[in-house]
């Protein structure tokens, strides 16, 4: 800016020391000029005397060779001319200045010489006997006068550029000097020039602006980032040329990623040719909704383009965890394949006892017999839909139980004894340790999930075998250990013993009338109850089960 305004100084300054000079040079030219018609004047009188005096004799005497002087009679023939043969000059009775002093006594004129090719200055003056002396020189002598004061005003001249660069320097430095120094962080505070004020307010008002737009920026940013930082989902925002521009940490979790940059292509994240087709698709502007299998996990990745004015200038790219859901299904579909083939095989029995008593194939005696199989082919089939409408119940998460302070040692007994017929027939001794311990919980899943631990521990036995229930309070939460010594469950099996319709033995499961459904629910149970559940177990020495549920349950705390 400094060097602009010195530009625009020292332009303005030559500008008018130039145009001073020029006005100057023009005032000393019409000076000059008045000066050499004053001379003119002066000189065409002093002749004119001697002439009146001498006649023509006195110019013929005169050597005067500064200026021209002509000597016209009354008709205007020249009789002399002391530059010129009077012969060849025409009359000069015309002229304006020889008028003039005919009328007048005196005349003047400015003209071009014809002959001399120059501006020229006459003065004319009427004698006595009437004729008219002229006197005249040319111009060229003031511009000699002006020649000769040319080297000073050259001199003049290129001092006052001097002065004016020096000034100009000085003046732009202190001209901007409060400019540089301006706080443009609080422009309304500074003690500048009233010209510059305005600005400042106005600065002033839009930094004012700008702060509240930044203010709400970075308040809408920090939401956005919270929203997306807690969102299990992973959220993607690329631009047309496939490079990140957004991104939470979720992405990384999902796609087994350690670190995700923005700036970066967002293929970097995966390679699978699955993943590049979905990016493809959705910058074509099409919507897309695919799933990924990545190590072991279902990653439903659905990608919707962003456009602007008909053209594609990004996408945003969703991705969610749907293997729970996957795996939901396919236990679904299991389930009701196991449901249909276990509620087949004692409706296939009733049907064929059924039917052979119908067509009166079984003698009166064995009526009761058949009777009995058929009922306990019902009782078998009462017990599956039960489990089967109670693992329903789990998984749908509707229960309509209230959670109630209960004593697991008082359920502990009272499951024995409803088990103690049961384990006479096994000849199985039953144990329990501990004392009352109480916590907060769903009675009915509760006793659901101790009875179903309790029956397979004497189920599955040895005759004479023992089974033990121990009960810890812990503080916080309770433990529950219910060992056995019966014939135990191989390590290949352990980590399937939990699903649904999965048994060990199924010849002796079946012996003993077993659903399949028993441990799942005792998991599902667990789980509904915020428990947590593993399980020791060593072929032919028995098995250890371990519950653990937390005292008061959380939900009903933040309610109170």
């Amino acid at each position: 800016m400094s060097k602009k305004i010195f530009k625009y100084i020292m332009l303005v300054s030559s500008l008018i020391t130039v145009l001073g000079l020029a006005f100057v040079v023009g005032i000393l030219y019409h000076y000059f000029q008045g000066q050499l018609m004053d001379e003119l004047k002066k000189e065409a009188v002093y002749i004119s005397r001697g002439v009146e005096s001498a006649g023509v004799d006195y110019l013929q005497q005169l050597n005067d060779e500064d200026s021209r002087i002509t000597y016209v009679d009354e008709s205007g023939k020249v009789i002399y001319d002391n530059e010129a043969n009077v012969e060849s000059m025409d009359n000069h009775g015309h002229r304006k200045e020889i008028r003039e002093a005919e009328i007048n006594g005196e005349g003047a004129d400015e003209r071009m010489s014809s002959t001399l090719s120059e501006k020229t200055m006459y003065y004319a003056v009427r004698l006595e006997n009437g004729n008219v002396l002229r006197v005249s020189s040319n111009q060229a002598s003031v511009w000699m006068l002006l020649l000769q004061l040319l080297p000073p005003f050259v001199a003049v001249l290129i001092l006052m550029l001097l002065l004016s660069g020096v000034f100009a320097s000085r003046l732009s430095g202190k001209v901007v000097e409060p400019l540089n120094g301006l706080d443009l962080e609080h422009p309304e505070e500074n003690d500048a020039y009233d010209e510059v004020q305005p600005l400042l307010s106005k600065i002033g008002r839009q930094n004012r602006q700008i702060r509240l737009q930044l203010e709400a920026a970075r308040r809408q940013q920090k939401e956005f980032s919270i929203i997306t930082e807690n969102m299990q989902e992973g959220l993607l925002v690329i631009d047309r040329y496939t490079m990140v521009l957004s991104v939470n940490s979720s992405v990384g979790k999902l796609l087994k990623v350690k670190e995700v940059k923005t700036g970066e292509s967002v293929y970097l994240l995966n390679r699978s040719e699955e993943f590049r087709d979905v990016v493809c698709q959705v910058l074509d502007g099409k919507h897309e909704d695919k799933v990924l299998r990545l190590d072991g996990s279902e990653i439903q990745v659905i990608a919707n383009p962003v456009t602007r004015e008909n053209k594609t200038e990004g996408a945003v790219i969703l991705l969610v965890d749907v293997t729970e859901k996957v795996e939901r299904e396919q236990l679904r579909r299991e389930f009701s394949a196991n449901v249909s083939h276990e509620l087949k095989t004692p409706l296939t029995s009733i049907s064929g006892f059924a039917e052979i008593m119908q067509d009166g194939f079984v003698k009166d005696e064995d009526v009761k017999v058949f009777a009995g199989r058929i009922y306990k082919e019902a009782q078998r089939l009462i017990r599956l839909v039960g489990d089967v409408i109670r693992i329903s119940r789990l998984d749908e998460g509707g229960l309509p139980y209230q959670w109630e302070k209960l004593d697991l040692y008082s359920l502990t007994h009272d499951i024995f004894s409803t088990l103690h017929e049961a384990a006479e027939k096994q000849e199985v001794h039953m144990y329990m340790e501990g004392g009352s311990t109480v916590l907060d919980t769903v009675p009915m899943i509760m006793e659901e999930v101790l009875y179903n631990v309790c029956d397979n521990a004497v189920k599955y036995n040895h005759r004479g075998g023992e089974v033990f229930v121990k009960l810890k309070d812990e503080g916080d939460a309770v433990r529950v250990n219910v060992q056995d010594t019966g014939i135990g469950i191989p390590k290949e099996d352990q980590e399937r013993i939990f699903e649904r319709f999965y048994r060990v033995d199924k010849s002796h499961s079946k012996e003993i009338g077993g659903t399949g459904l028993g441990l799942s629910i005792v998991k599902h149970g667990v789980k509904t109850l915020n428990g947590r559940l593993w399980l020791n177990s060593e072929p032919g020495q028995g098995t250890e089960i371990i519950m653990e549920f937390p005292k008061h349950h959380m939900e009903k705390e933040a309610a109170e």
